[in-house]
């Protein structure tokens, strides 16, 4: 079967694919700052908090990690109307992103606060430091160090995950490239330049994450 390729028909809606790749980018920037931040929170929690706080945050993190992704979106967007919360796609979006990375996140710091040596947390103490600057001055930043790659390649995958996101109508990336489609019927031609960009962002994520890591979150390779 012959196939004509016309990725101009594709191309020539390049307002839409920008769109696409600008939500993709936002969702995915705002869902990792907040999303590790809550990973760090509940890394504490599994590592020193109470024992009601340790079930709590494990319940969450079981929850969320044997669960698929697109269901915690569907909750978020269709079930919670049912409890009178109504959001917008792009806020179900990032809720569902944020809440899904911080699950995972929290097991990857968790990792890194673990294998902390017990010496140098004394140490730290003996030193007069009350015990929330020895976490965030001494233990946080080396664990940070430790898990960097693990937690980049992590969020870039959160990011991959906003694909599904356009079954909500949020304007990512996939959304614009199924619209694009269902326009001139050119599928074969619009999702091989998703994915090329996909990729594009991808690299393109994974280096700026590596360069960012190591400047202001744990002070340099």
């Amino acid at each position: 079967m012959r196939v004509t390729l016309d990725f101009l028909a594709v191309l020539a809606d390049w307002p839409l694919l920008l769109k696409g790749v600008a939500w993709t980018v936002a969702l995915t920037a705002v869902s990792a700052v907040i999303g590790v931040v809550l990973g760090v929170a509940c890394a504490w929690a599994r590592s020193h908090g109470a024992p009601w706080l340790k079930l709590l945050v494990g319940a969450y993190v079981e929850l969320i990690r044997n669960t698929p992704f697109i269901v915690q979106l569907f909750f978020v967007f269709f079930g919670l109307p049912s409890a009178g919360i109504r959001l917008s796609p792009e806020l179900a979006s990032v809720i569902a992103m944020v809440v899904n990375l911080g699950a995972y996140a929290t097991e990857i710091i968790r990792a890194g606060i673990d294998v902390t040596p017990r010496g140098q947390i004394e140490a730290a103490l003996s030193l007069a430091l009350n015990r929330r600057q020895v976490f965030l001055k001494v233990v946080l930043p080396p664990a940070l160090r430790k898990v960097w790659p693990a937690l980049v390649s992590q969020i870039i995958i959160v990011m991959l995950g906003s694909a599904v996101c356009g079954q909500i109508s949020t304007p990512e990336l996939s959304y614009a490239a199924n619209l694009i489609q269902s326009r001139n019927f050119r599928a074969f031609e619009a999702f091989i330049v998703a994915t090329a960009l996909y990729l594009l962002l991808s690299l393109a994520v994974r280096r700026v994450l590596n360069w960012l890591g190591p400047r202001f979150l744990f002070g340099g390779r």
